[in-house]
């Protein structure tokens, strides 16, 4: 941990030339305090480092310093595949490791290089969520990650949309696809067919020391591809003839379906004679009482 710190230090320096103790402490997400052990344990392994003081001052390496440590750790490596995309390493735990891995490949560009590489980061910005969304909370992707690259089975409490909607399911995570900011999990239950998961209704979940192998043939993209073409294919579909008019209307909306008439009253007595006298039981013609 503290030795990969010193090397991104080190490339920053290298990079940037000078640079204040807080600036180091902001990209490295240390305290002040622990930027100054760090330089110090530079200083005494050999490396040129020296600081100034002043409102000019900061730490510099020696002037034409260069090195070339800059090999990549494994979960560095992991990271890789997300350059250009740091909401998904945010929401897999590896912002850390993303960062120091762009520190490492900038480091060894040429200047020119590098320059056109930093121009590129101001020219573009990937944002994966749609239109009228928000990123989703996903506790659950760093273990669901973790179990599909170790390759063991999972055990997980799942909401759907159908009765019961809670489920337990041991599922074997075979990759994640993250879709208009909405991470998902193709898996399978044992020899079962692979089918996708919204990672956000995991509701709880670990993994177990139970390996599986992974299919050979499995293609994650192709399994993606496939399954939007199969979902597209199950929407419903339907027709619909909309008519507007100019001109505003109070009328109510009519419907396809009948209105029913109101029931018909019943039929009662004709009086020819003129009105009959209030009955004895109901003075005045007030309704009877009730007890």
């Amino acid at each position: 941990m503290r030795a990969g710190r010193l090397v991104s230090m080190m490339l920053l320096l290298q990079q940037r030339g000078r640079m204040t103790a807080d600036a180091l402490a902001a990209e490295l997400g240390v305290s002040v305090r622990t930027v100054y052990r760090d330089a110090e344990a530079l200083a005494a392994a050999g490396i040129p480092i020296y600081g100034e003081s002043g409102h000019e001052g900061g730490y510099r390496l020696v002037e034409g310093y260069r090195t070339r440590l800059t090999g990549v750790t494994e979960t560095e490596a992991e990271a890789l595949v997300l350059t250009g995309v740091p909401q998904a390493a945010t929401d897999l735990g590896l912002q850390t490791e993303l960062a120091a891995l762009e520190l490492k490949l900038s480091a060894a560009l040429s200047p020119q290089q590098r320059d056109r590489a930093e121009r590129a980061r101001r020219l573009f910005h990937l944002d994966v969520v749609a239109w009228f969304q928000r990123s989703e909370t996903v506790p659950m992707l760093a273990t669901v990650a973790n179990a599909a690259w170790e390759q063991r089975e999972l055990k997980v409490r799942y909401r759907r949309w159908k009765e019961p909607r809670e489920v337990e399911r041991v599922l074997r995570p075979l990759g994640l696809v993250l879709k208009g900011g909405r991470w998902y999990l193709a898996a399978s239950q044992g020899t079962g067919p692979v089918l996708p998961y919204k990672v956000a209704n995991l509701l709880a979940g670990s993994k177990t020391d139970t390996p599986f192998e992974r299919p050979d043939d499995f293609d994650l993209a192709a399994w993606w591809a496939d399954n939007l073409t199969a979902f597209d294919a199950r929407r419903y579909r339907g027709e619909a003839v909309v008519r507007f008019s100019p001109k505003p209307s109070n009328a109510p909306p009519t419907t396809s379906m009948p209105t029913p008439s109101p029931p018909s009253p019943k039929p009662t007595a004709t009086n020819t004679t003129g009105p009959s006298p209030p009955s004895p039981s109901r003075p005045n013609g007030s309704p009877p009482a009730t007890s």
